[in-house]
């Protein structure tokens, strides 16, 4: 599955490890992993970081951020939730465009009161007595997530976002261990492109097609999931439109329902962009898929699952229906060799 979520009672530092080392992050009192991400009607691959610790020195914008900074008091802790952090990230939210939990409390602990499955630490930055930032990260047996910065909006030109991801590097390296985690970034969305300026030497990125982490400067565009499946998707698309055969790649509005632990094993169709022939609007008819985890394509024969209660408007979306993949009708890494047999399937019916 591309998008999966783990609801586990406890969670011992080296299964946190083997989660981070698959691309899975906290979310709450949960655990999650997602290849793709929508944002305002587009949908966009998410490409996992982390830092290699032995690798990792200061660069000049540490450097200067350590400077810069350095009358500031610096504290690190076990993680404690208090009246005075929680006002100073509400303060912070206001000031930013994206979206974010709506307390600190939820961010932590979602539905769950108080126990916690992770080992979460704090680090604090004080002007005098003021609090002004405030960063979590939680501890693996070898490696460490960071989960949220956020500073008094007055300090701004201060860069203590960015500040307090470097002092979280910092602070784990000098622990010992091995990898930083800090996230996903989305090619497509420069919300995130600040992530790759952060100890750059030494950050990776997790292939999905091999399932292996790289360095980061051997990323290129075919390591982004969604332009790989619309580019193998549309060759075939091109083949169709010559043999005068009508065909559509859509984004599918699904995509993303294994995030709900209840869909977890429902058997859903979860891939972003698929190829639609809409010759039924039940979507009885094959679809197409192409699978960047093995380089194929996938004709499945689908069924309607059920029908949402509000469809999206926007053409470009199938949302129609959920659908469930009955059968795989063919697989292949050709894209003449599929187009031939659609066209056969579709000439016989």
């Amino acid at each position: 599955m591309f998008a999966q979520v783990h609801t586990p009672e406890s969670l011992t530092p080296h299964q946190l490890d083997a989660y981070l080392a698959q691309g899975w992050f906290r979310m709450g009192q949960t655990i999650f992993t997602t290849n793709f991400i929508r944002n305002q009607q587009q949908i966009h691959s998410t490409i996992w970081l982390r830092h290699l610790l032995d690798g990792y020195s200061q660069d000049r914008t540490g450097s200067e951020l350590f400077k810069r900074n350095a009358a500031f008091r610096m504290g690190v802790r076990l993680a404690e939730l208090t009246g005075e952090k929680e006002t100073l990230y509400a303060k912070y939210k206001e000031t930013v465009s994206f979206p974010g939990s709506e307390s600190l409390q939820q961010m932590l602990f979602g539905n769950a009161l108080a126990h916690s499955i992770y080992s979460t630490y704090e680090i604090t930055l004080h002007d005098g007595d003021q609090l002004i930032a405030c960063g979590f990260f939680d501890l693996g047996a070898t490696g460490a997530q960071g989960i949220s910065s956020f500073y008094d909006p007055s300090y701004k030109k201060y860069s203590l976002g960015k500040y307090l991801i470097y002092l979280k590097i910092q602070y784990c390296k000098e622990l010992g261990l091995q990898y930083f985690y800090p996230g996903y970034f989305v090619p497509g969305n420069s919300h995130f492109d600040y992530k790759l300026t952060i100890g750059r030497a030494a950050l990776q990125f997790f292939r999905l097609s091999t399932q292996s982490w790289e360095p980061i400067p051997m990323f290129s565009a075919g390591d982004i999931p969604c332009e790989v499946m619309r580019q193998k998707l549309l060759k075939v698309h091109s083949i169709l439109t010559q043999a005068n055969q009508s065909s559509r790649i859509l984004k599918y509005n699904f995509f993303d329902r294994y995030l709900i632990p209840e869909l977890r094993d429902t058997g859903l169709l979860d891939f972003p962009l698929l190829l639609y022939f809409g010759l039924d609007d039940n979507a009885t008819d094959p679809i197409l898929v192409f699978d960047v985890r093995d380089g194929h394509y996938h004709l499945l024969s689908c069924v309607p699952a059920w029908k949402p209660i509000d469809a999206n408007p926007d053409t470009d979306f199938y949302s129609a229906y959920f659908l469930m993949p009955t059968a795989v009708v063919q697989t292949s890494d050709s894209a003449e060799e599929v187009a031939a047999l659609i066209l056969k399937q579709i000439n016989s019916d």
